[in-house]
């Protein structure tokens, strides 16, 4: 009898952690989600035994947290040794998340307005590859790199474990930011820093 009770507890306990993104609870309750370099662990730091090696863009060299392949959602391969040299935001979104969608518009902003400075980079998760696409053609945010990550091994890679949330790395490949940002407010103020 005890297994019938434990079992949906779980199985409840684990449809919450995904489905944190929803429409309720304040932006302050987000924001106390933030970390910064001080307090959150070293999710940018590359698992043991990968040192980064080669060079990206302009021969930079590559910092371990960018030393990995992945595919894009329009099936492209994509090599993050091609971002080493410049501030990086991974932004980990999910295509059923109202506040992934709320990031979207300022995302792209930044994405456009520090093209050629920074690079930024969607990681998709949690749902299908056509799912991911319809997010990407929905909320206008095509001008970018999307990744279709839908095993979660970016998601791990940088011990994400909800969507709608920022990884942000310097140009040596630093983590200097981790966190949700509401509506992508503060992103651009964050990138700035970087690239001034």
């Amino acid at each position: 009898m005890r297994a019938r009770t434990v079992l949906p507890a779980t199985v409840a306990a684990a449809l919450l952690t995904l489905t944190g993104c929803g429409t309720s609870g304040s932006d302050a309750a987000d924001d106390a989600g933030a970390s910064s370099p001080s307090t959150a662990s070293s999710p940018a730091q590359p698992p043991a035994g990968s040192e980064g090696s080669g060079s990206g863009s302009d021969g930079a060299k590559v910092p371990g947290a960018l030393n990995f392949t992945a595919t894009t959602v329009d099936g492209k391969p994509f090599d993050a040794k091609s971002l080493a040299g410049k501030p990086t935001v991974l932004w980990f979104w999910a295509p059923w998340c109202p506040k992934c969608k709320a990031q979207a518009a300022e995302t792209a902003k930044v994405a456009a307005d520090y093209q050629g400075e920074a690079n930024v980079v969607g990681v998709a998760g949690l749902d299908t590859n056509a799912a991911m696409k319809d997010f990407v053609s929905d909320t206008a945010t095509d001008s970018f790199p999307h990744l279709s990550d839908e095993k979660g091994e970016v998601w791990k890679r940088f011990k994400v474990t909800e969507q709608s949330r920022y990884v942000i790395l310097d140009k040596e490949g630093t983590m200097v930011f981790e966190g949700v940002l509401p509506g992508g407010k503060g992103l651009a103020d964050k990138v700035a820093g970087l690239t001034g």
